[in-house]
């Protein structure tokens, strides 16, 4: 497949059910995947990172930041 191709909805099933792609079961790792948040194991629990990912990775640490900024700054 070339980079520009965007993969078969068959594939994105592919991808999502090989256990190989689930690092601990919990932690999505797949290269071919260009997502940046693709559905969890269980699709209806919403989405997850995927860790092999270079953008999906930085979206997810600037969530992080921002989440734990907001919770520093809140009047107490």
């Amino acid at each position: 497949m070339s980079q520009k191709e965007k993969p078969s909805k068959d594939i994105l099933e592919k991808w999502h059910k090989d256990p190989d792609n689930w690092k601990l079961g919990v932690f999505y790792y797949n290269k071919e995947d260009k997502r940046i948040l693709p559905p969890k194991r269980m699709a209806w629990a919403g989405w997850t990172v995927n860790f092999a990912n270079s953008i999906s990775v930085a979206v997810f640490v600037i969530v992080i930041i921002i989440i734990i900024g907001i919770t520093m700054y809140l009047p107490k």
